[in-house]
Formats: C-alpha cells, sequence, structure tokens
C-alpha cells in the first residue's frame, strides 16, 4: 500500500517552512518579490528532487562513515546545475537571486532531507517526500513573497497596481520577518481551533 501522507506531510503537517523553520536565510532574503520567490521555490525543488533521488539509489553503496561529505557532493552537483541553467535561461532572475543560488548547497532543508529521509527509504518513497517537501517550501516562499511585494510595492509579480500607499518596510528585511511572524500565528491559531 502506497503512503501518500509521505507527499502531503510537507505541505502542511512538517512544511519545512513554517513547523520546521528551516530554510529562513534564503527565504527571508529572497522573498521581497514574487517572481524571486518562485524562483528560489523552483530551484530548491529541484535540488531537493534531484538529490533524494541519487542518494537513496546509491544509499547502500554509500558507506555510513562518508554519507554526509557524498551528500554535500550530490547536492552540490545539482545545484550546480540548478546555477548554470539559471544562468543561462534566466539571467535576471539569477542575477536578483545571486549568491542565495549557490548558498542552497548548505540549506538544512536539502541535507536534512537527504539523512532522515532519502538516506533510509526507497526512491518513490524519497520521490514522494521530496515532492512534498518542496512544493511546501515553494508554496510557503511564494505566498510570503507575493504578501510582501503587495504590501511593499503595491503589485504582485510585477503587475497591477493595489496599493495606493505602500508600506517600504515590507520589502525590506524587517518585511520578512513580520509576514513570517503572521503566517505563522495564523497557523498555529488553525490548528489550535480546529485540532
Amino acid at each position: 500500500m502506497i503512503r501518500w501522507n509521505e507527499f502531503t506531510k510537507g505541505i502542511i503537517k512538517e512544511n519545512p517552512v513554517l513547523i520546521l523553520l528551516l530554510g529562513l536565510c534564503p527565504l527571508l532574503a529572497v522573498s521581497a518579490t514574487a517572481i524571486n520567490s518562485l524562483g528560489m521555490g523552483i530551484a530548491v525543488l529541484f535540488v531537493l528532487v534531484g538529490s533524494n533521488l541519487v542518494v537513496s539509489l546509491f544509499r547502500k553503496f554509500i558507506p555510513d562513515g562518508v554519507r554526509i561529505p557524498v551528500f554535500i557532493i550530490i547536492i552540490s552537483t545539482f545545484v550546480t546545475v540548478t546555477d548554470y541553467l539559471m544562468a543561462a535561461y534566466y539571467p535576471p532572475l539569477h542575477k536578483s537571486l545571486g549568491v542565495f543560488v549557490p548558498l542552497i548547497v548548505v540549506n538544512c532543508i536539502i541535507l536534512g532531507r537527504a539523512e532522515v529521509f532519502a538516506y533510509r527509504n526507497n526512491i518513490f518513497y524519497s520521490l514522494l517526500d521530496a515532492l512534498g517537501m518542496g512544493l511546501g517550501f515553494t508554496l510557503v516562499i511564494t505566498i510570503i513573497g507575493m504578501i510582501r511585494e503587495l504590501l511593499g510595492s503595491g503589485t504582485v509579480f510585477g503587475l497591477g497596481n493595489f496599493v495606493s500607499y505602500p508600506a517600504l518596510i515590507m520589502i525590506l528585511p524587517p518585511g520578512g520577518f513580520i509576514t513570517i511572524g503572521f503566517l505563522i500565528g495564523v497557523l498555529n491559531w488553525y490548528r489550535q481551533k480546529y485540532k
């Protein structure tokens, strides 16, 4: 029987951002606009899926004593591919995300899923886990980017003029903390109310 909860847990129940509080550095740094947020989310999703699949595929051949360095090499390979693809096909987004694309290598979500899940499970469940966690991260970072851009610039994905007097603080670093704190509060309220 297929355990679909391996996929769904990453979206809400064990969301890497709102529940586990992982990957906050790139999230707070690049989520000032919705397009940057979506780009970072897709990049993390690609690296997470690729690295989980390779780690799970070779898990029986990776000696326990060197597993972390091997994981880093696998993750670095996917990050390099992502960085080069983004630089070749989406230069403005690549320039906007800057150093945070190469820093995906040390993202706690990626290394944590390789260590905790992919190294201990088969390819299918590792894929489900990576897709769920990656989509959960992408969904949250995109929502945060949309909220910050809307309140800080008055636009969403660079379109429209929805707010007459935007609050500049929302596109600055404190805006990221305010937004993520608000979303965590809403999620906690919802979980308590419908427990």
